[in-house]
Order: C-alpha cells, then structure tokens, then sequence
C-alpha cells in the first residue's frame, strides 16, 4: 500500500479520518462563512507584531524517507 492509498486525518478530531466536509475552511468568528484569512480571530489588541503558535509539526512518511 502506497502513501497515497491511505486517508489524511481530520484536522479538527485525529481520530476520523477526513471526509472533506469543509468544517475546517469555516471561519471561527462566523462559521456560516468560508475563512477568508482576514486574521480578526487573532487579538491583536496593543500587539507590536502578529504570531501563531506552532503546537507540532507532522511530516509525510515519505518525508521521512528523503
């Protein structure tokens, strides 16, 4: 079995496998909309510069391989 014969995994909930429904290209502010990358979900109030924190990094297999 190949890399690409296996499901990627739901970004929200690691234990499904993705259904491509869509619920994570929702924005958090309005989910009756597609994000859109406007950023006003992060609090930027009195903020020199803008960061999002990085909780992990998850590489292919065949990444791995290289």
């Amino acid at each position: 079995m190949n890399t690409y014969d296996r499901r990627r995994k739901c970004v929200l909930d690691e234990t499904l496998d993705c259904v491509e429904c869509g619920e994570c290209d929702r924005c958090d502010l309005d989910p009756s909309k597609i994000c859109d990358n406007c950023m006003k979900c992060l609090k930027t109030d009195g903020a020199d510069y803008l960061a999002v924190e990085i909780d992990d990094i998850v590489m292919n297999e065949s990444d791995l391989d290289d």
